[in-house]
């Protein structure tokens, strides 16, 4: 299975009343839009390289608002799109109402599970990802103290939290970690004003490293953290290109090997959970020219052997979904 994130434009509800003869896969982006730099864009990078790879056409969709998430599955599915792939857990009720009522399409949801015959649900050990940017935001940190600001709060971004707050804690153990959230809503997933209040706050409690998890907030949080002199993690898509050489690195997330892989199955793709880990390449770090000189050689070893290490089972990361607790206390 597939977990994505959906939305849907008034100009896309439009060009699906025309419909199609050709099946196309199809994308719906959820709530801030496709080029959100975060979670949608990976989805769409992935949308982009099987097209081009293929040269075959795509459909996608941009929503406006939660009530336009049931209309959107629907109208693509009327229209032949298949298999089609949505990004966020918001989607799952909508998801579990449609799905039966067209069993020959397939869907595929990212950051969520549907127990249907006809999907496929994708997840990833976001975990995993954030214990290794932990670790290098401990070992870069002056100030002992770093922070995370998560966007909506919800278990699957605690999860990301509580395996950065292990990382950190794994190389300083007497680290402060502060964690904050942006809202209790979809809205703070966009909301890059509030992302840079958050992070202000933080640095004026001396986290000098801030990792967000925030989608389109998080591009706040980043230029905060870069206006104020210190250093950021981004997440999902690689992000150290938006501030080079103040983004320490990036929490990767690949979305886009998710959207990618099921657009390349098609309408026959293997459906039920489909997992996404360290293991399988479905989470880490980013290095580049960006950031390179930000990484010493006993950082990329620290995170080689730790990656190894929970590669092997040697080293487990607590997943905060398990149980809805974390072994580690924050701040």
């Amino acid at each position: 299975m597939k977990i994505t994130r959906s939305f849907l434009g008034a100009t896309a509800v439009i060009a699906l009343m025309a419909g199609a003869a050709m099946a196309d896969p199809a994308m719906v982006y959820d709530l801030g839009g496709k080029f959100d730099k975060s979670f949608n864009e990976a989805a769409y990078s992935g949308a982009e390289r099987w097209a081009a790879e293929t040269g075959m056409s795509y459909r996608d969709l941009e929503m406006q608002s939660e009530a336009q998430r049931e209309q959107a599955l629907r109208r693509l599915a009327e229209s032949g799109s298949n298999p089609i792939v949505m990004t966020g857990f918001a989607f799952m009720s909508v998801l579990e109402q449609v799905a039966p009522d067209y069993p020959d399409t397939t869907f595929a949801i990212i950051d969520g599970v549907v127990d249907a015959p006809n999907v496929r649900s994708i997840v990833f050990t976001e975990h995993e990802g954030s214990y290794l940017v932990g670790m290098l935001a401990a070992m870069a940190s002056q100030s002992n103290t770093v922070g995370f600001v998560g966007g909506m709060d919800i278990p699957l971004i605690r999860r990301f939290a509580c395996g950065y707050a292990q990382g950190v804690r794994a190389v300083n153990p007497d680290a402060t970690v502060i964690v904050n959230y942006t809202g209790t809503t979809p809205a703070a997933w966009n909301d890059p004003v509030r992302g840079g209040e958050i992070t202000s706050a933080q640095i004026a409690q001396g986290a000098d490293v801030v990792f967000a998890a925030a989608g389109g907030t998080g591009v706040g949080v980043l230029q905060t953290a870069a206006d104020s002199g210190i250093l950021s993690i981004g997440v999902d898509s690689n992000q150290n290109h938006l501030h080079p050489g103040q983004v320490l690195t990036s929490m990767l997330k690949r979305v886009d090997n998710a959207v990618y892989e099921a657009f390349s199955a098609g309408p026959d793709m293997e459906t039920g959970i489909h997992v996404m880990d360290l293991a399988a390449g479905g989470v880490g770090w980013a290095l580049d020219e960006n950031n390179e000189a930000l990484i010493s050689q006993e950082m990329r070893d620290a995170v080689a052997a730790a990656e190894a290490a929970i590669i092997a089972g040697e080293v487990v990361v607590h997943d905060y979904m398990s149980d809805n607790t974390c072994p580690i206390s924050v701040d």
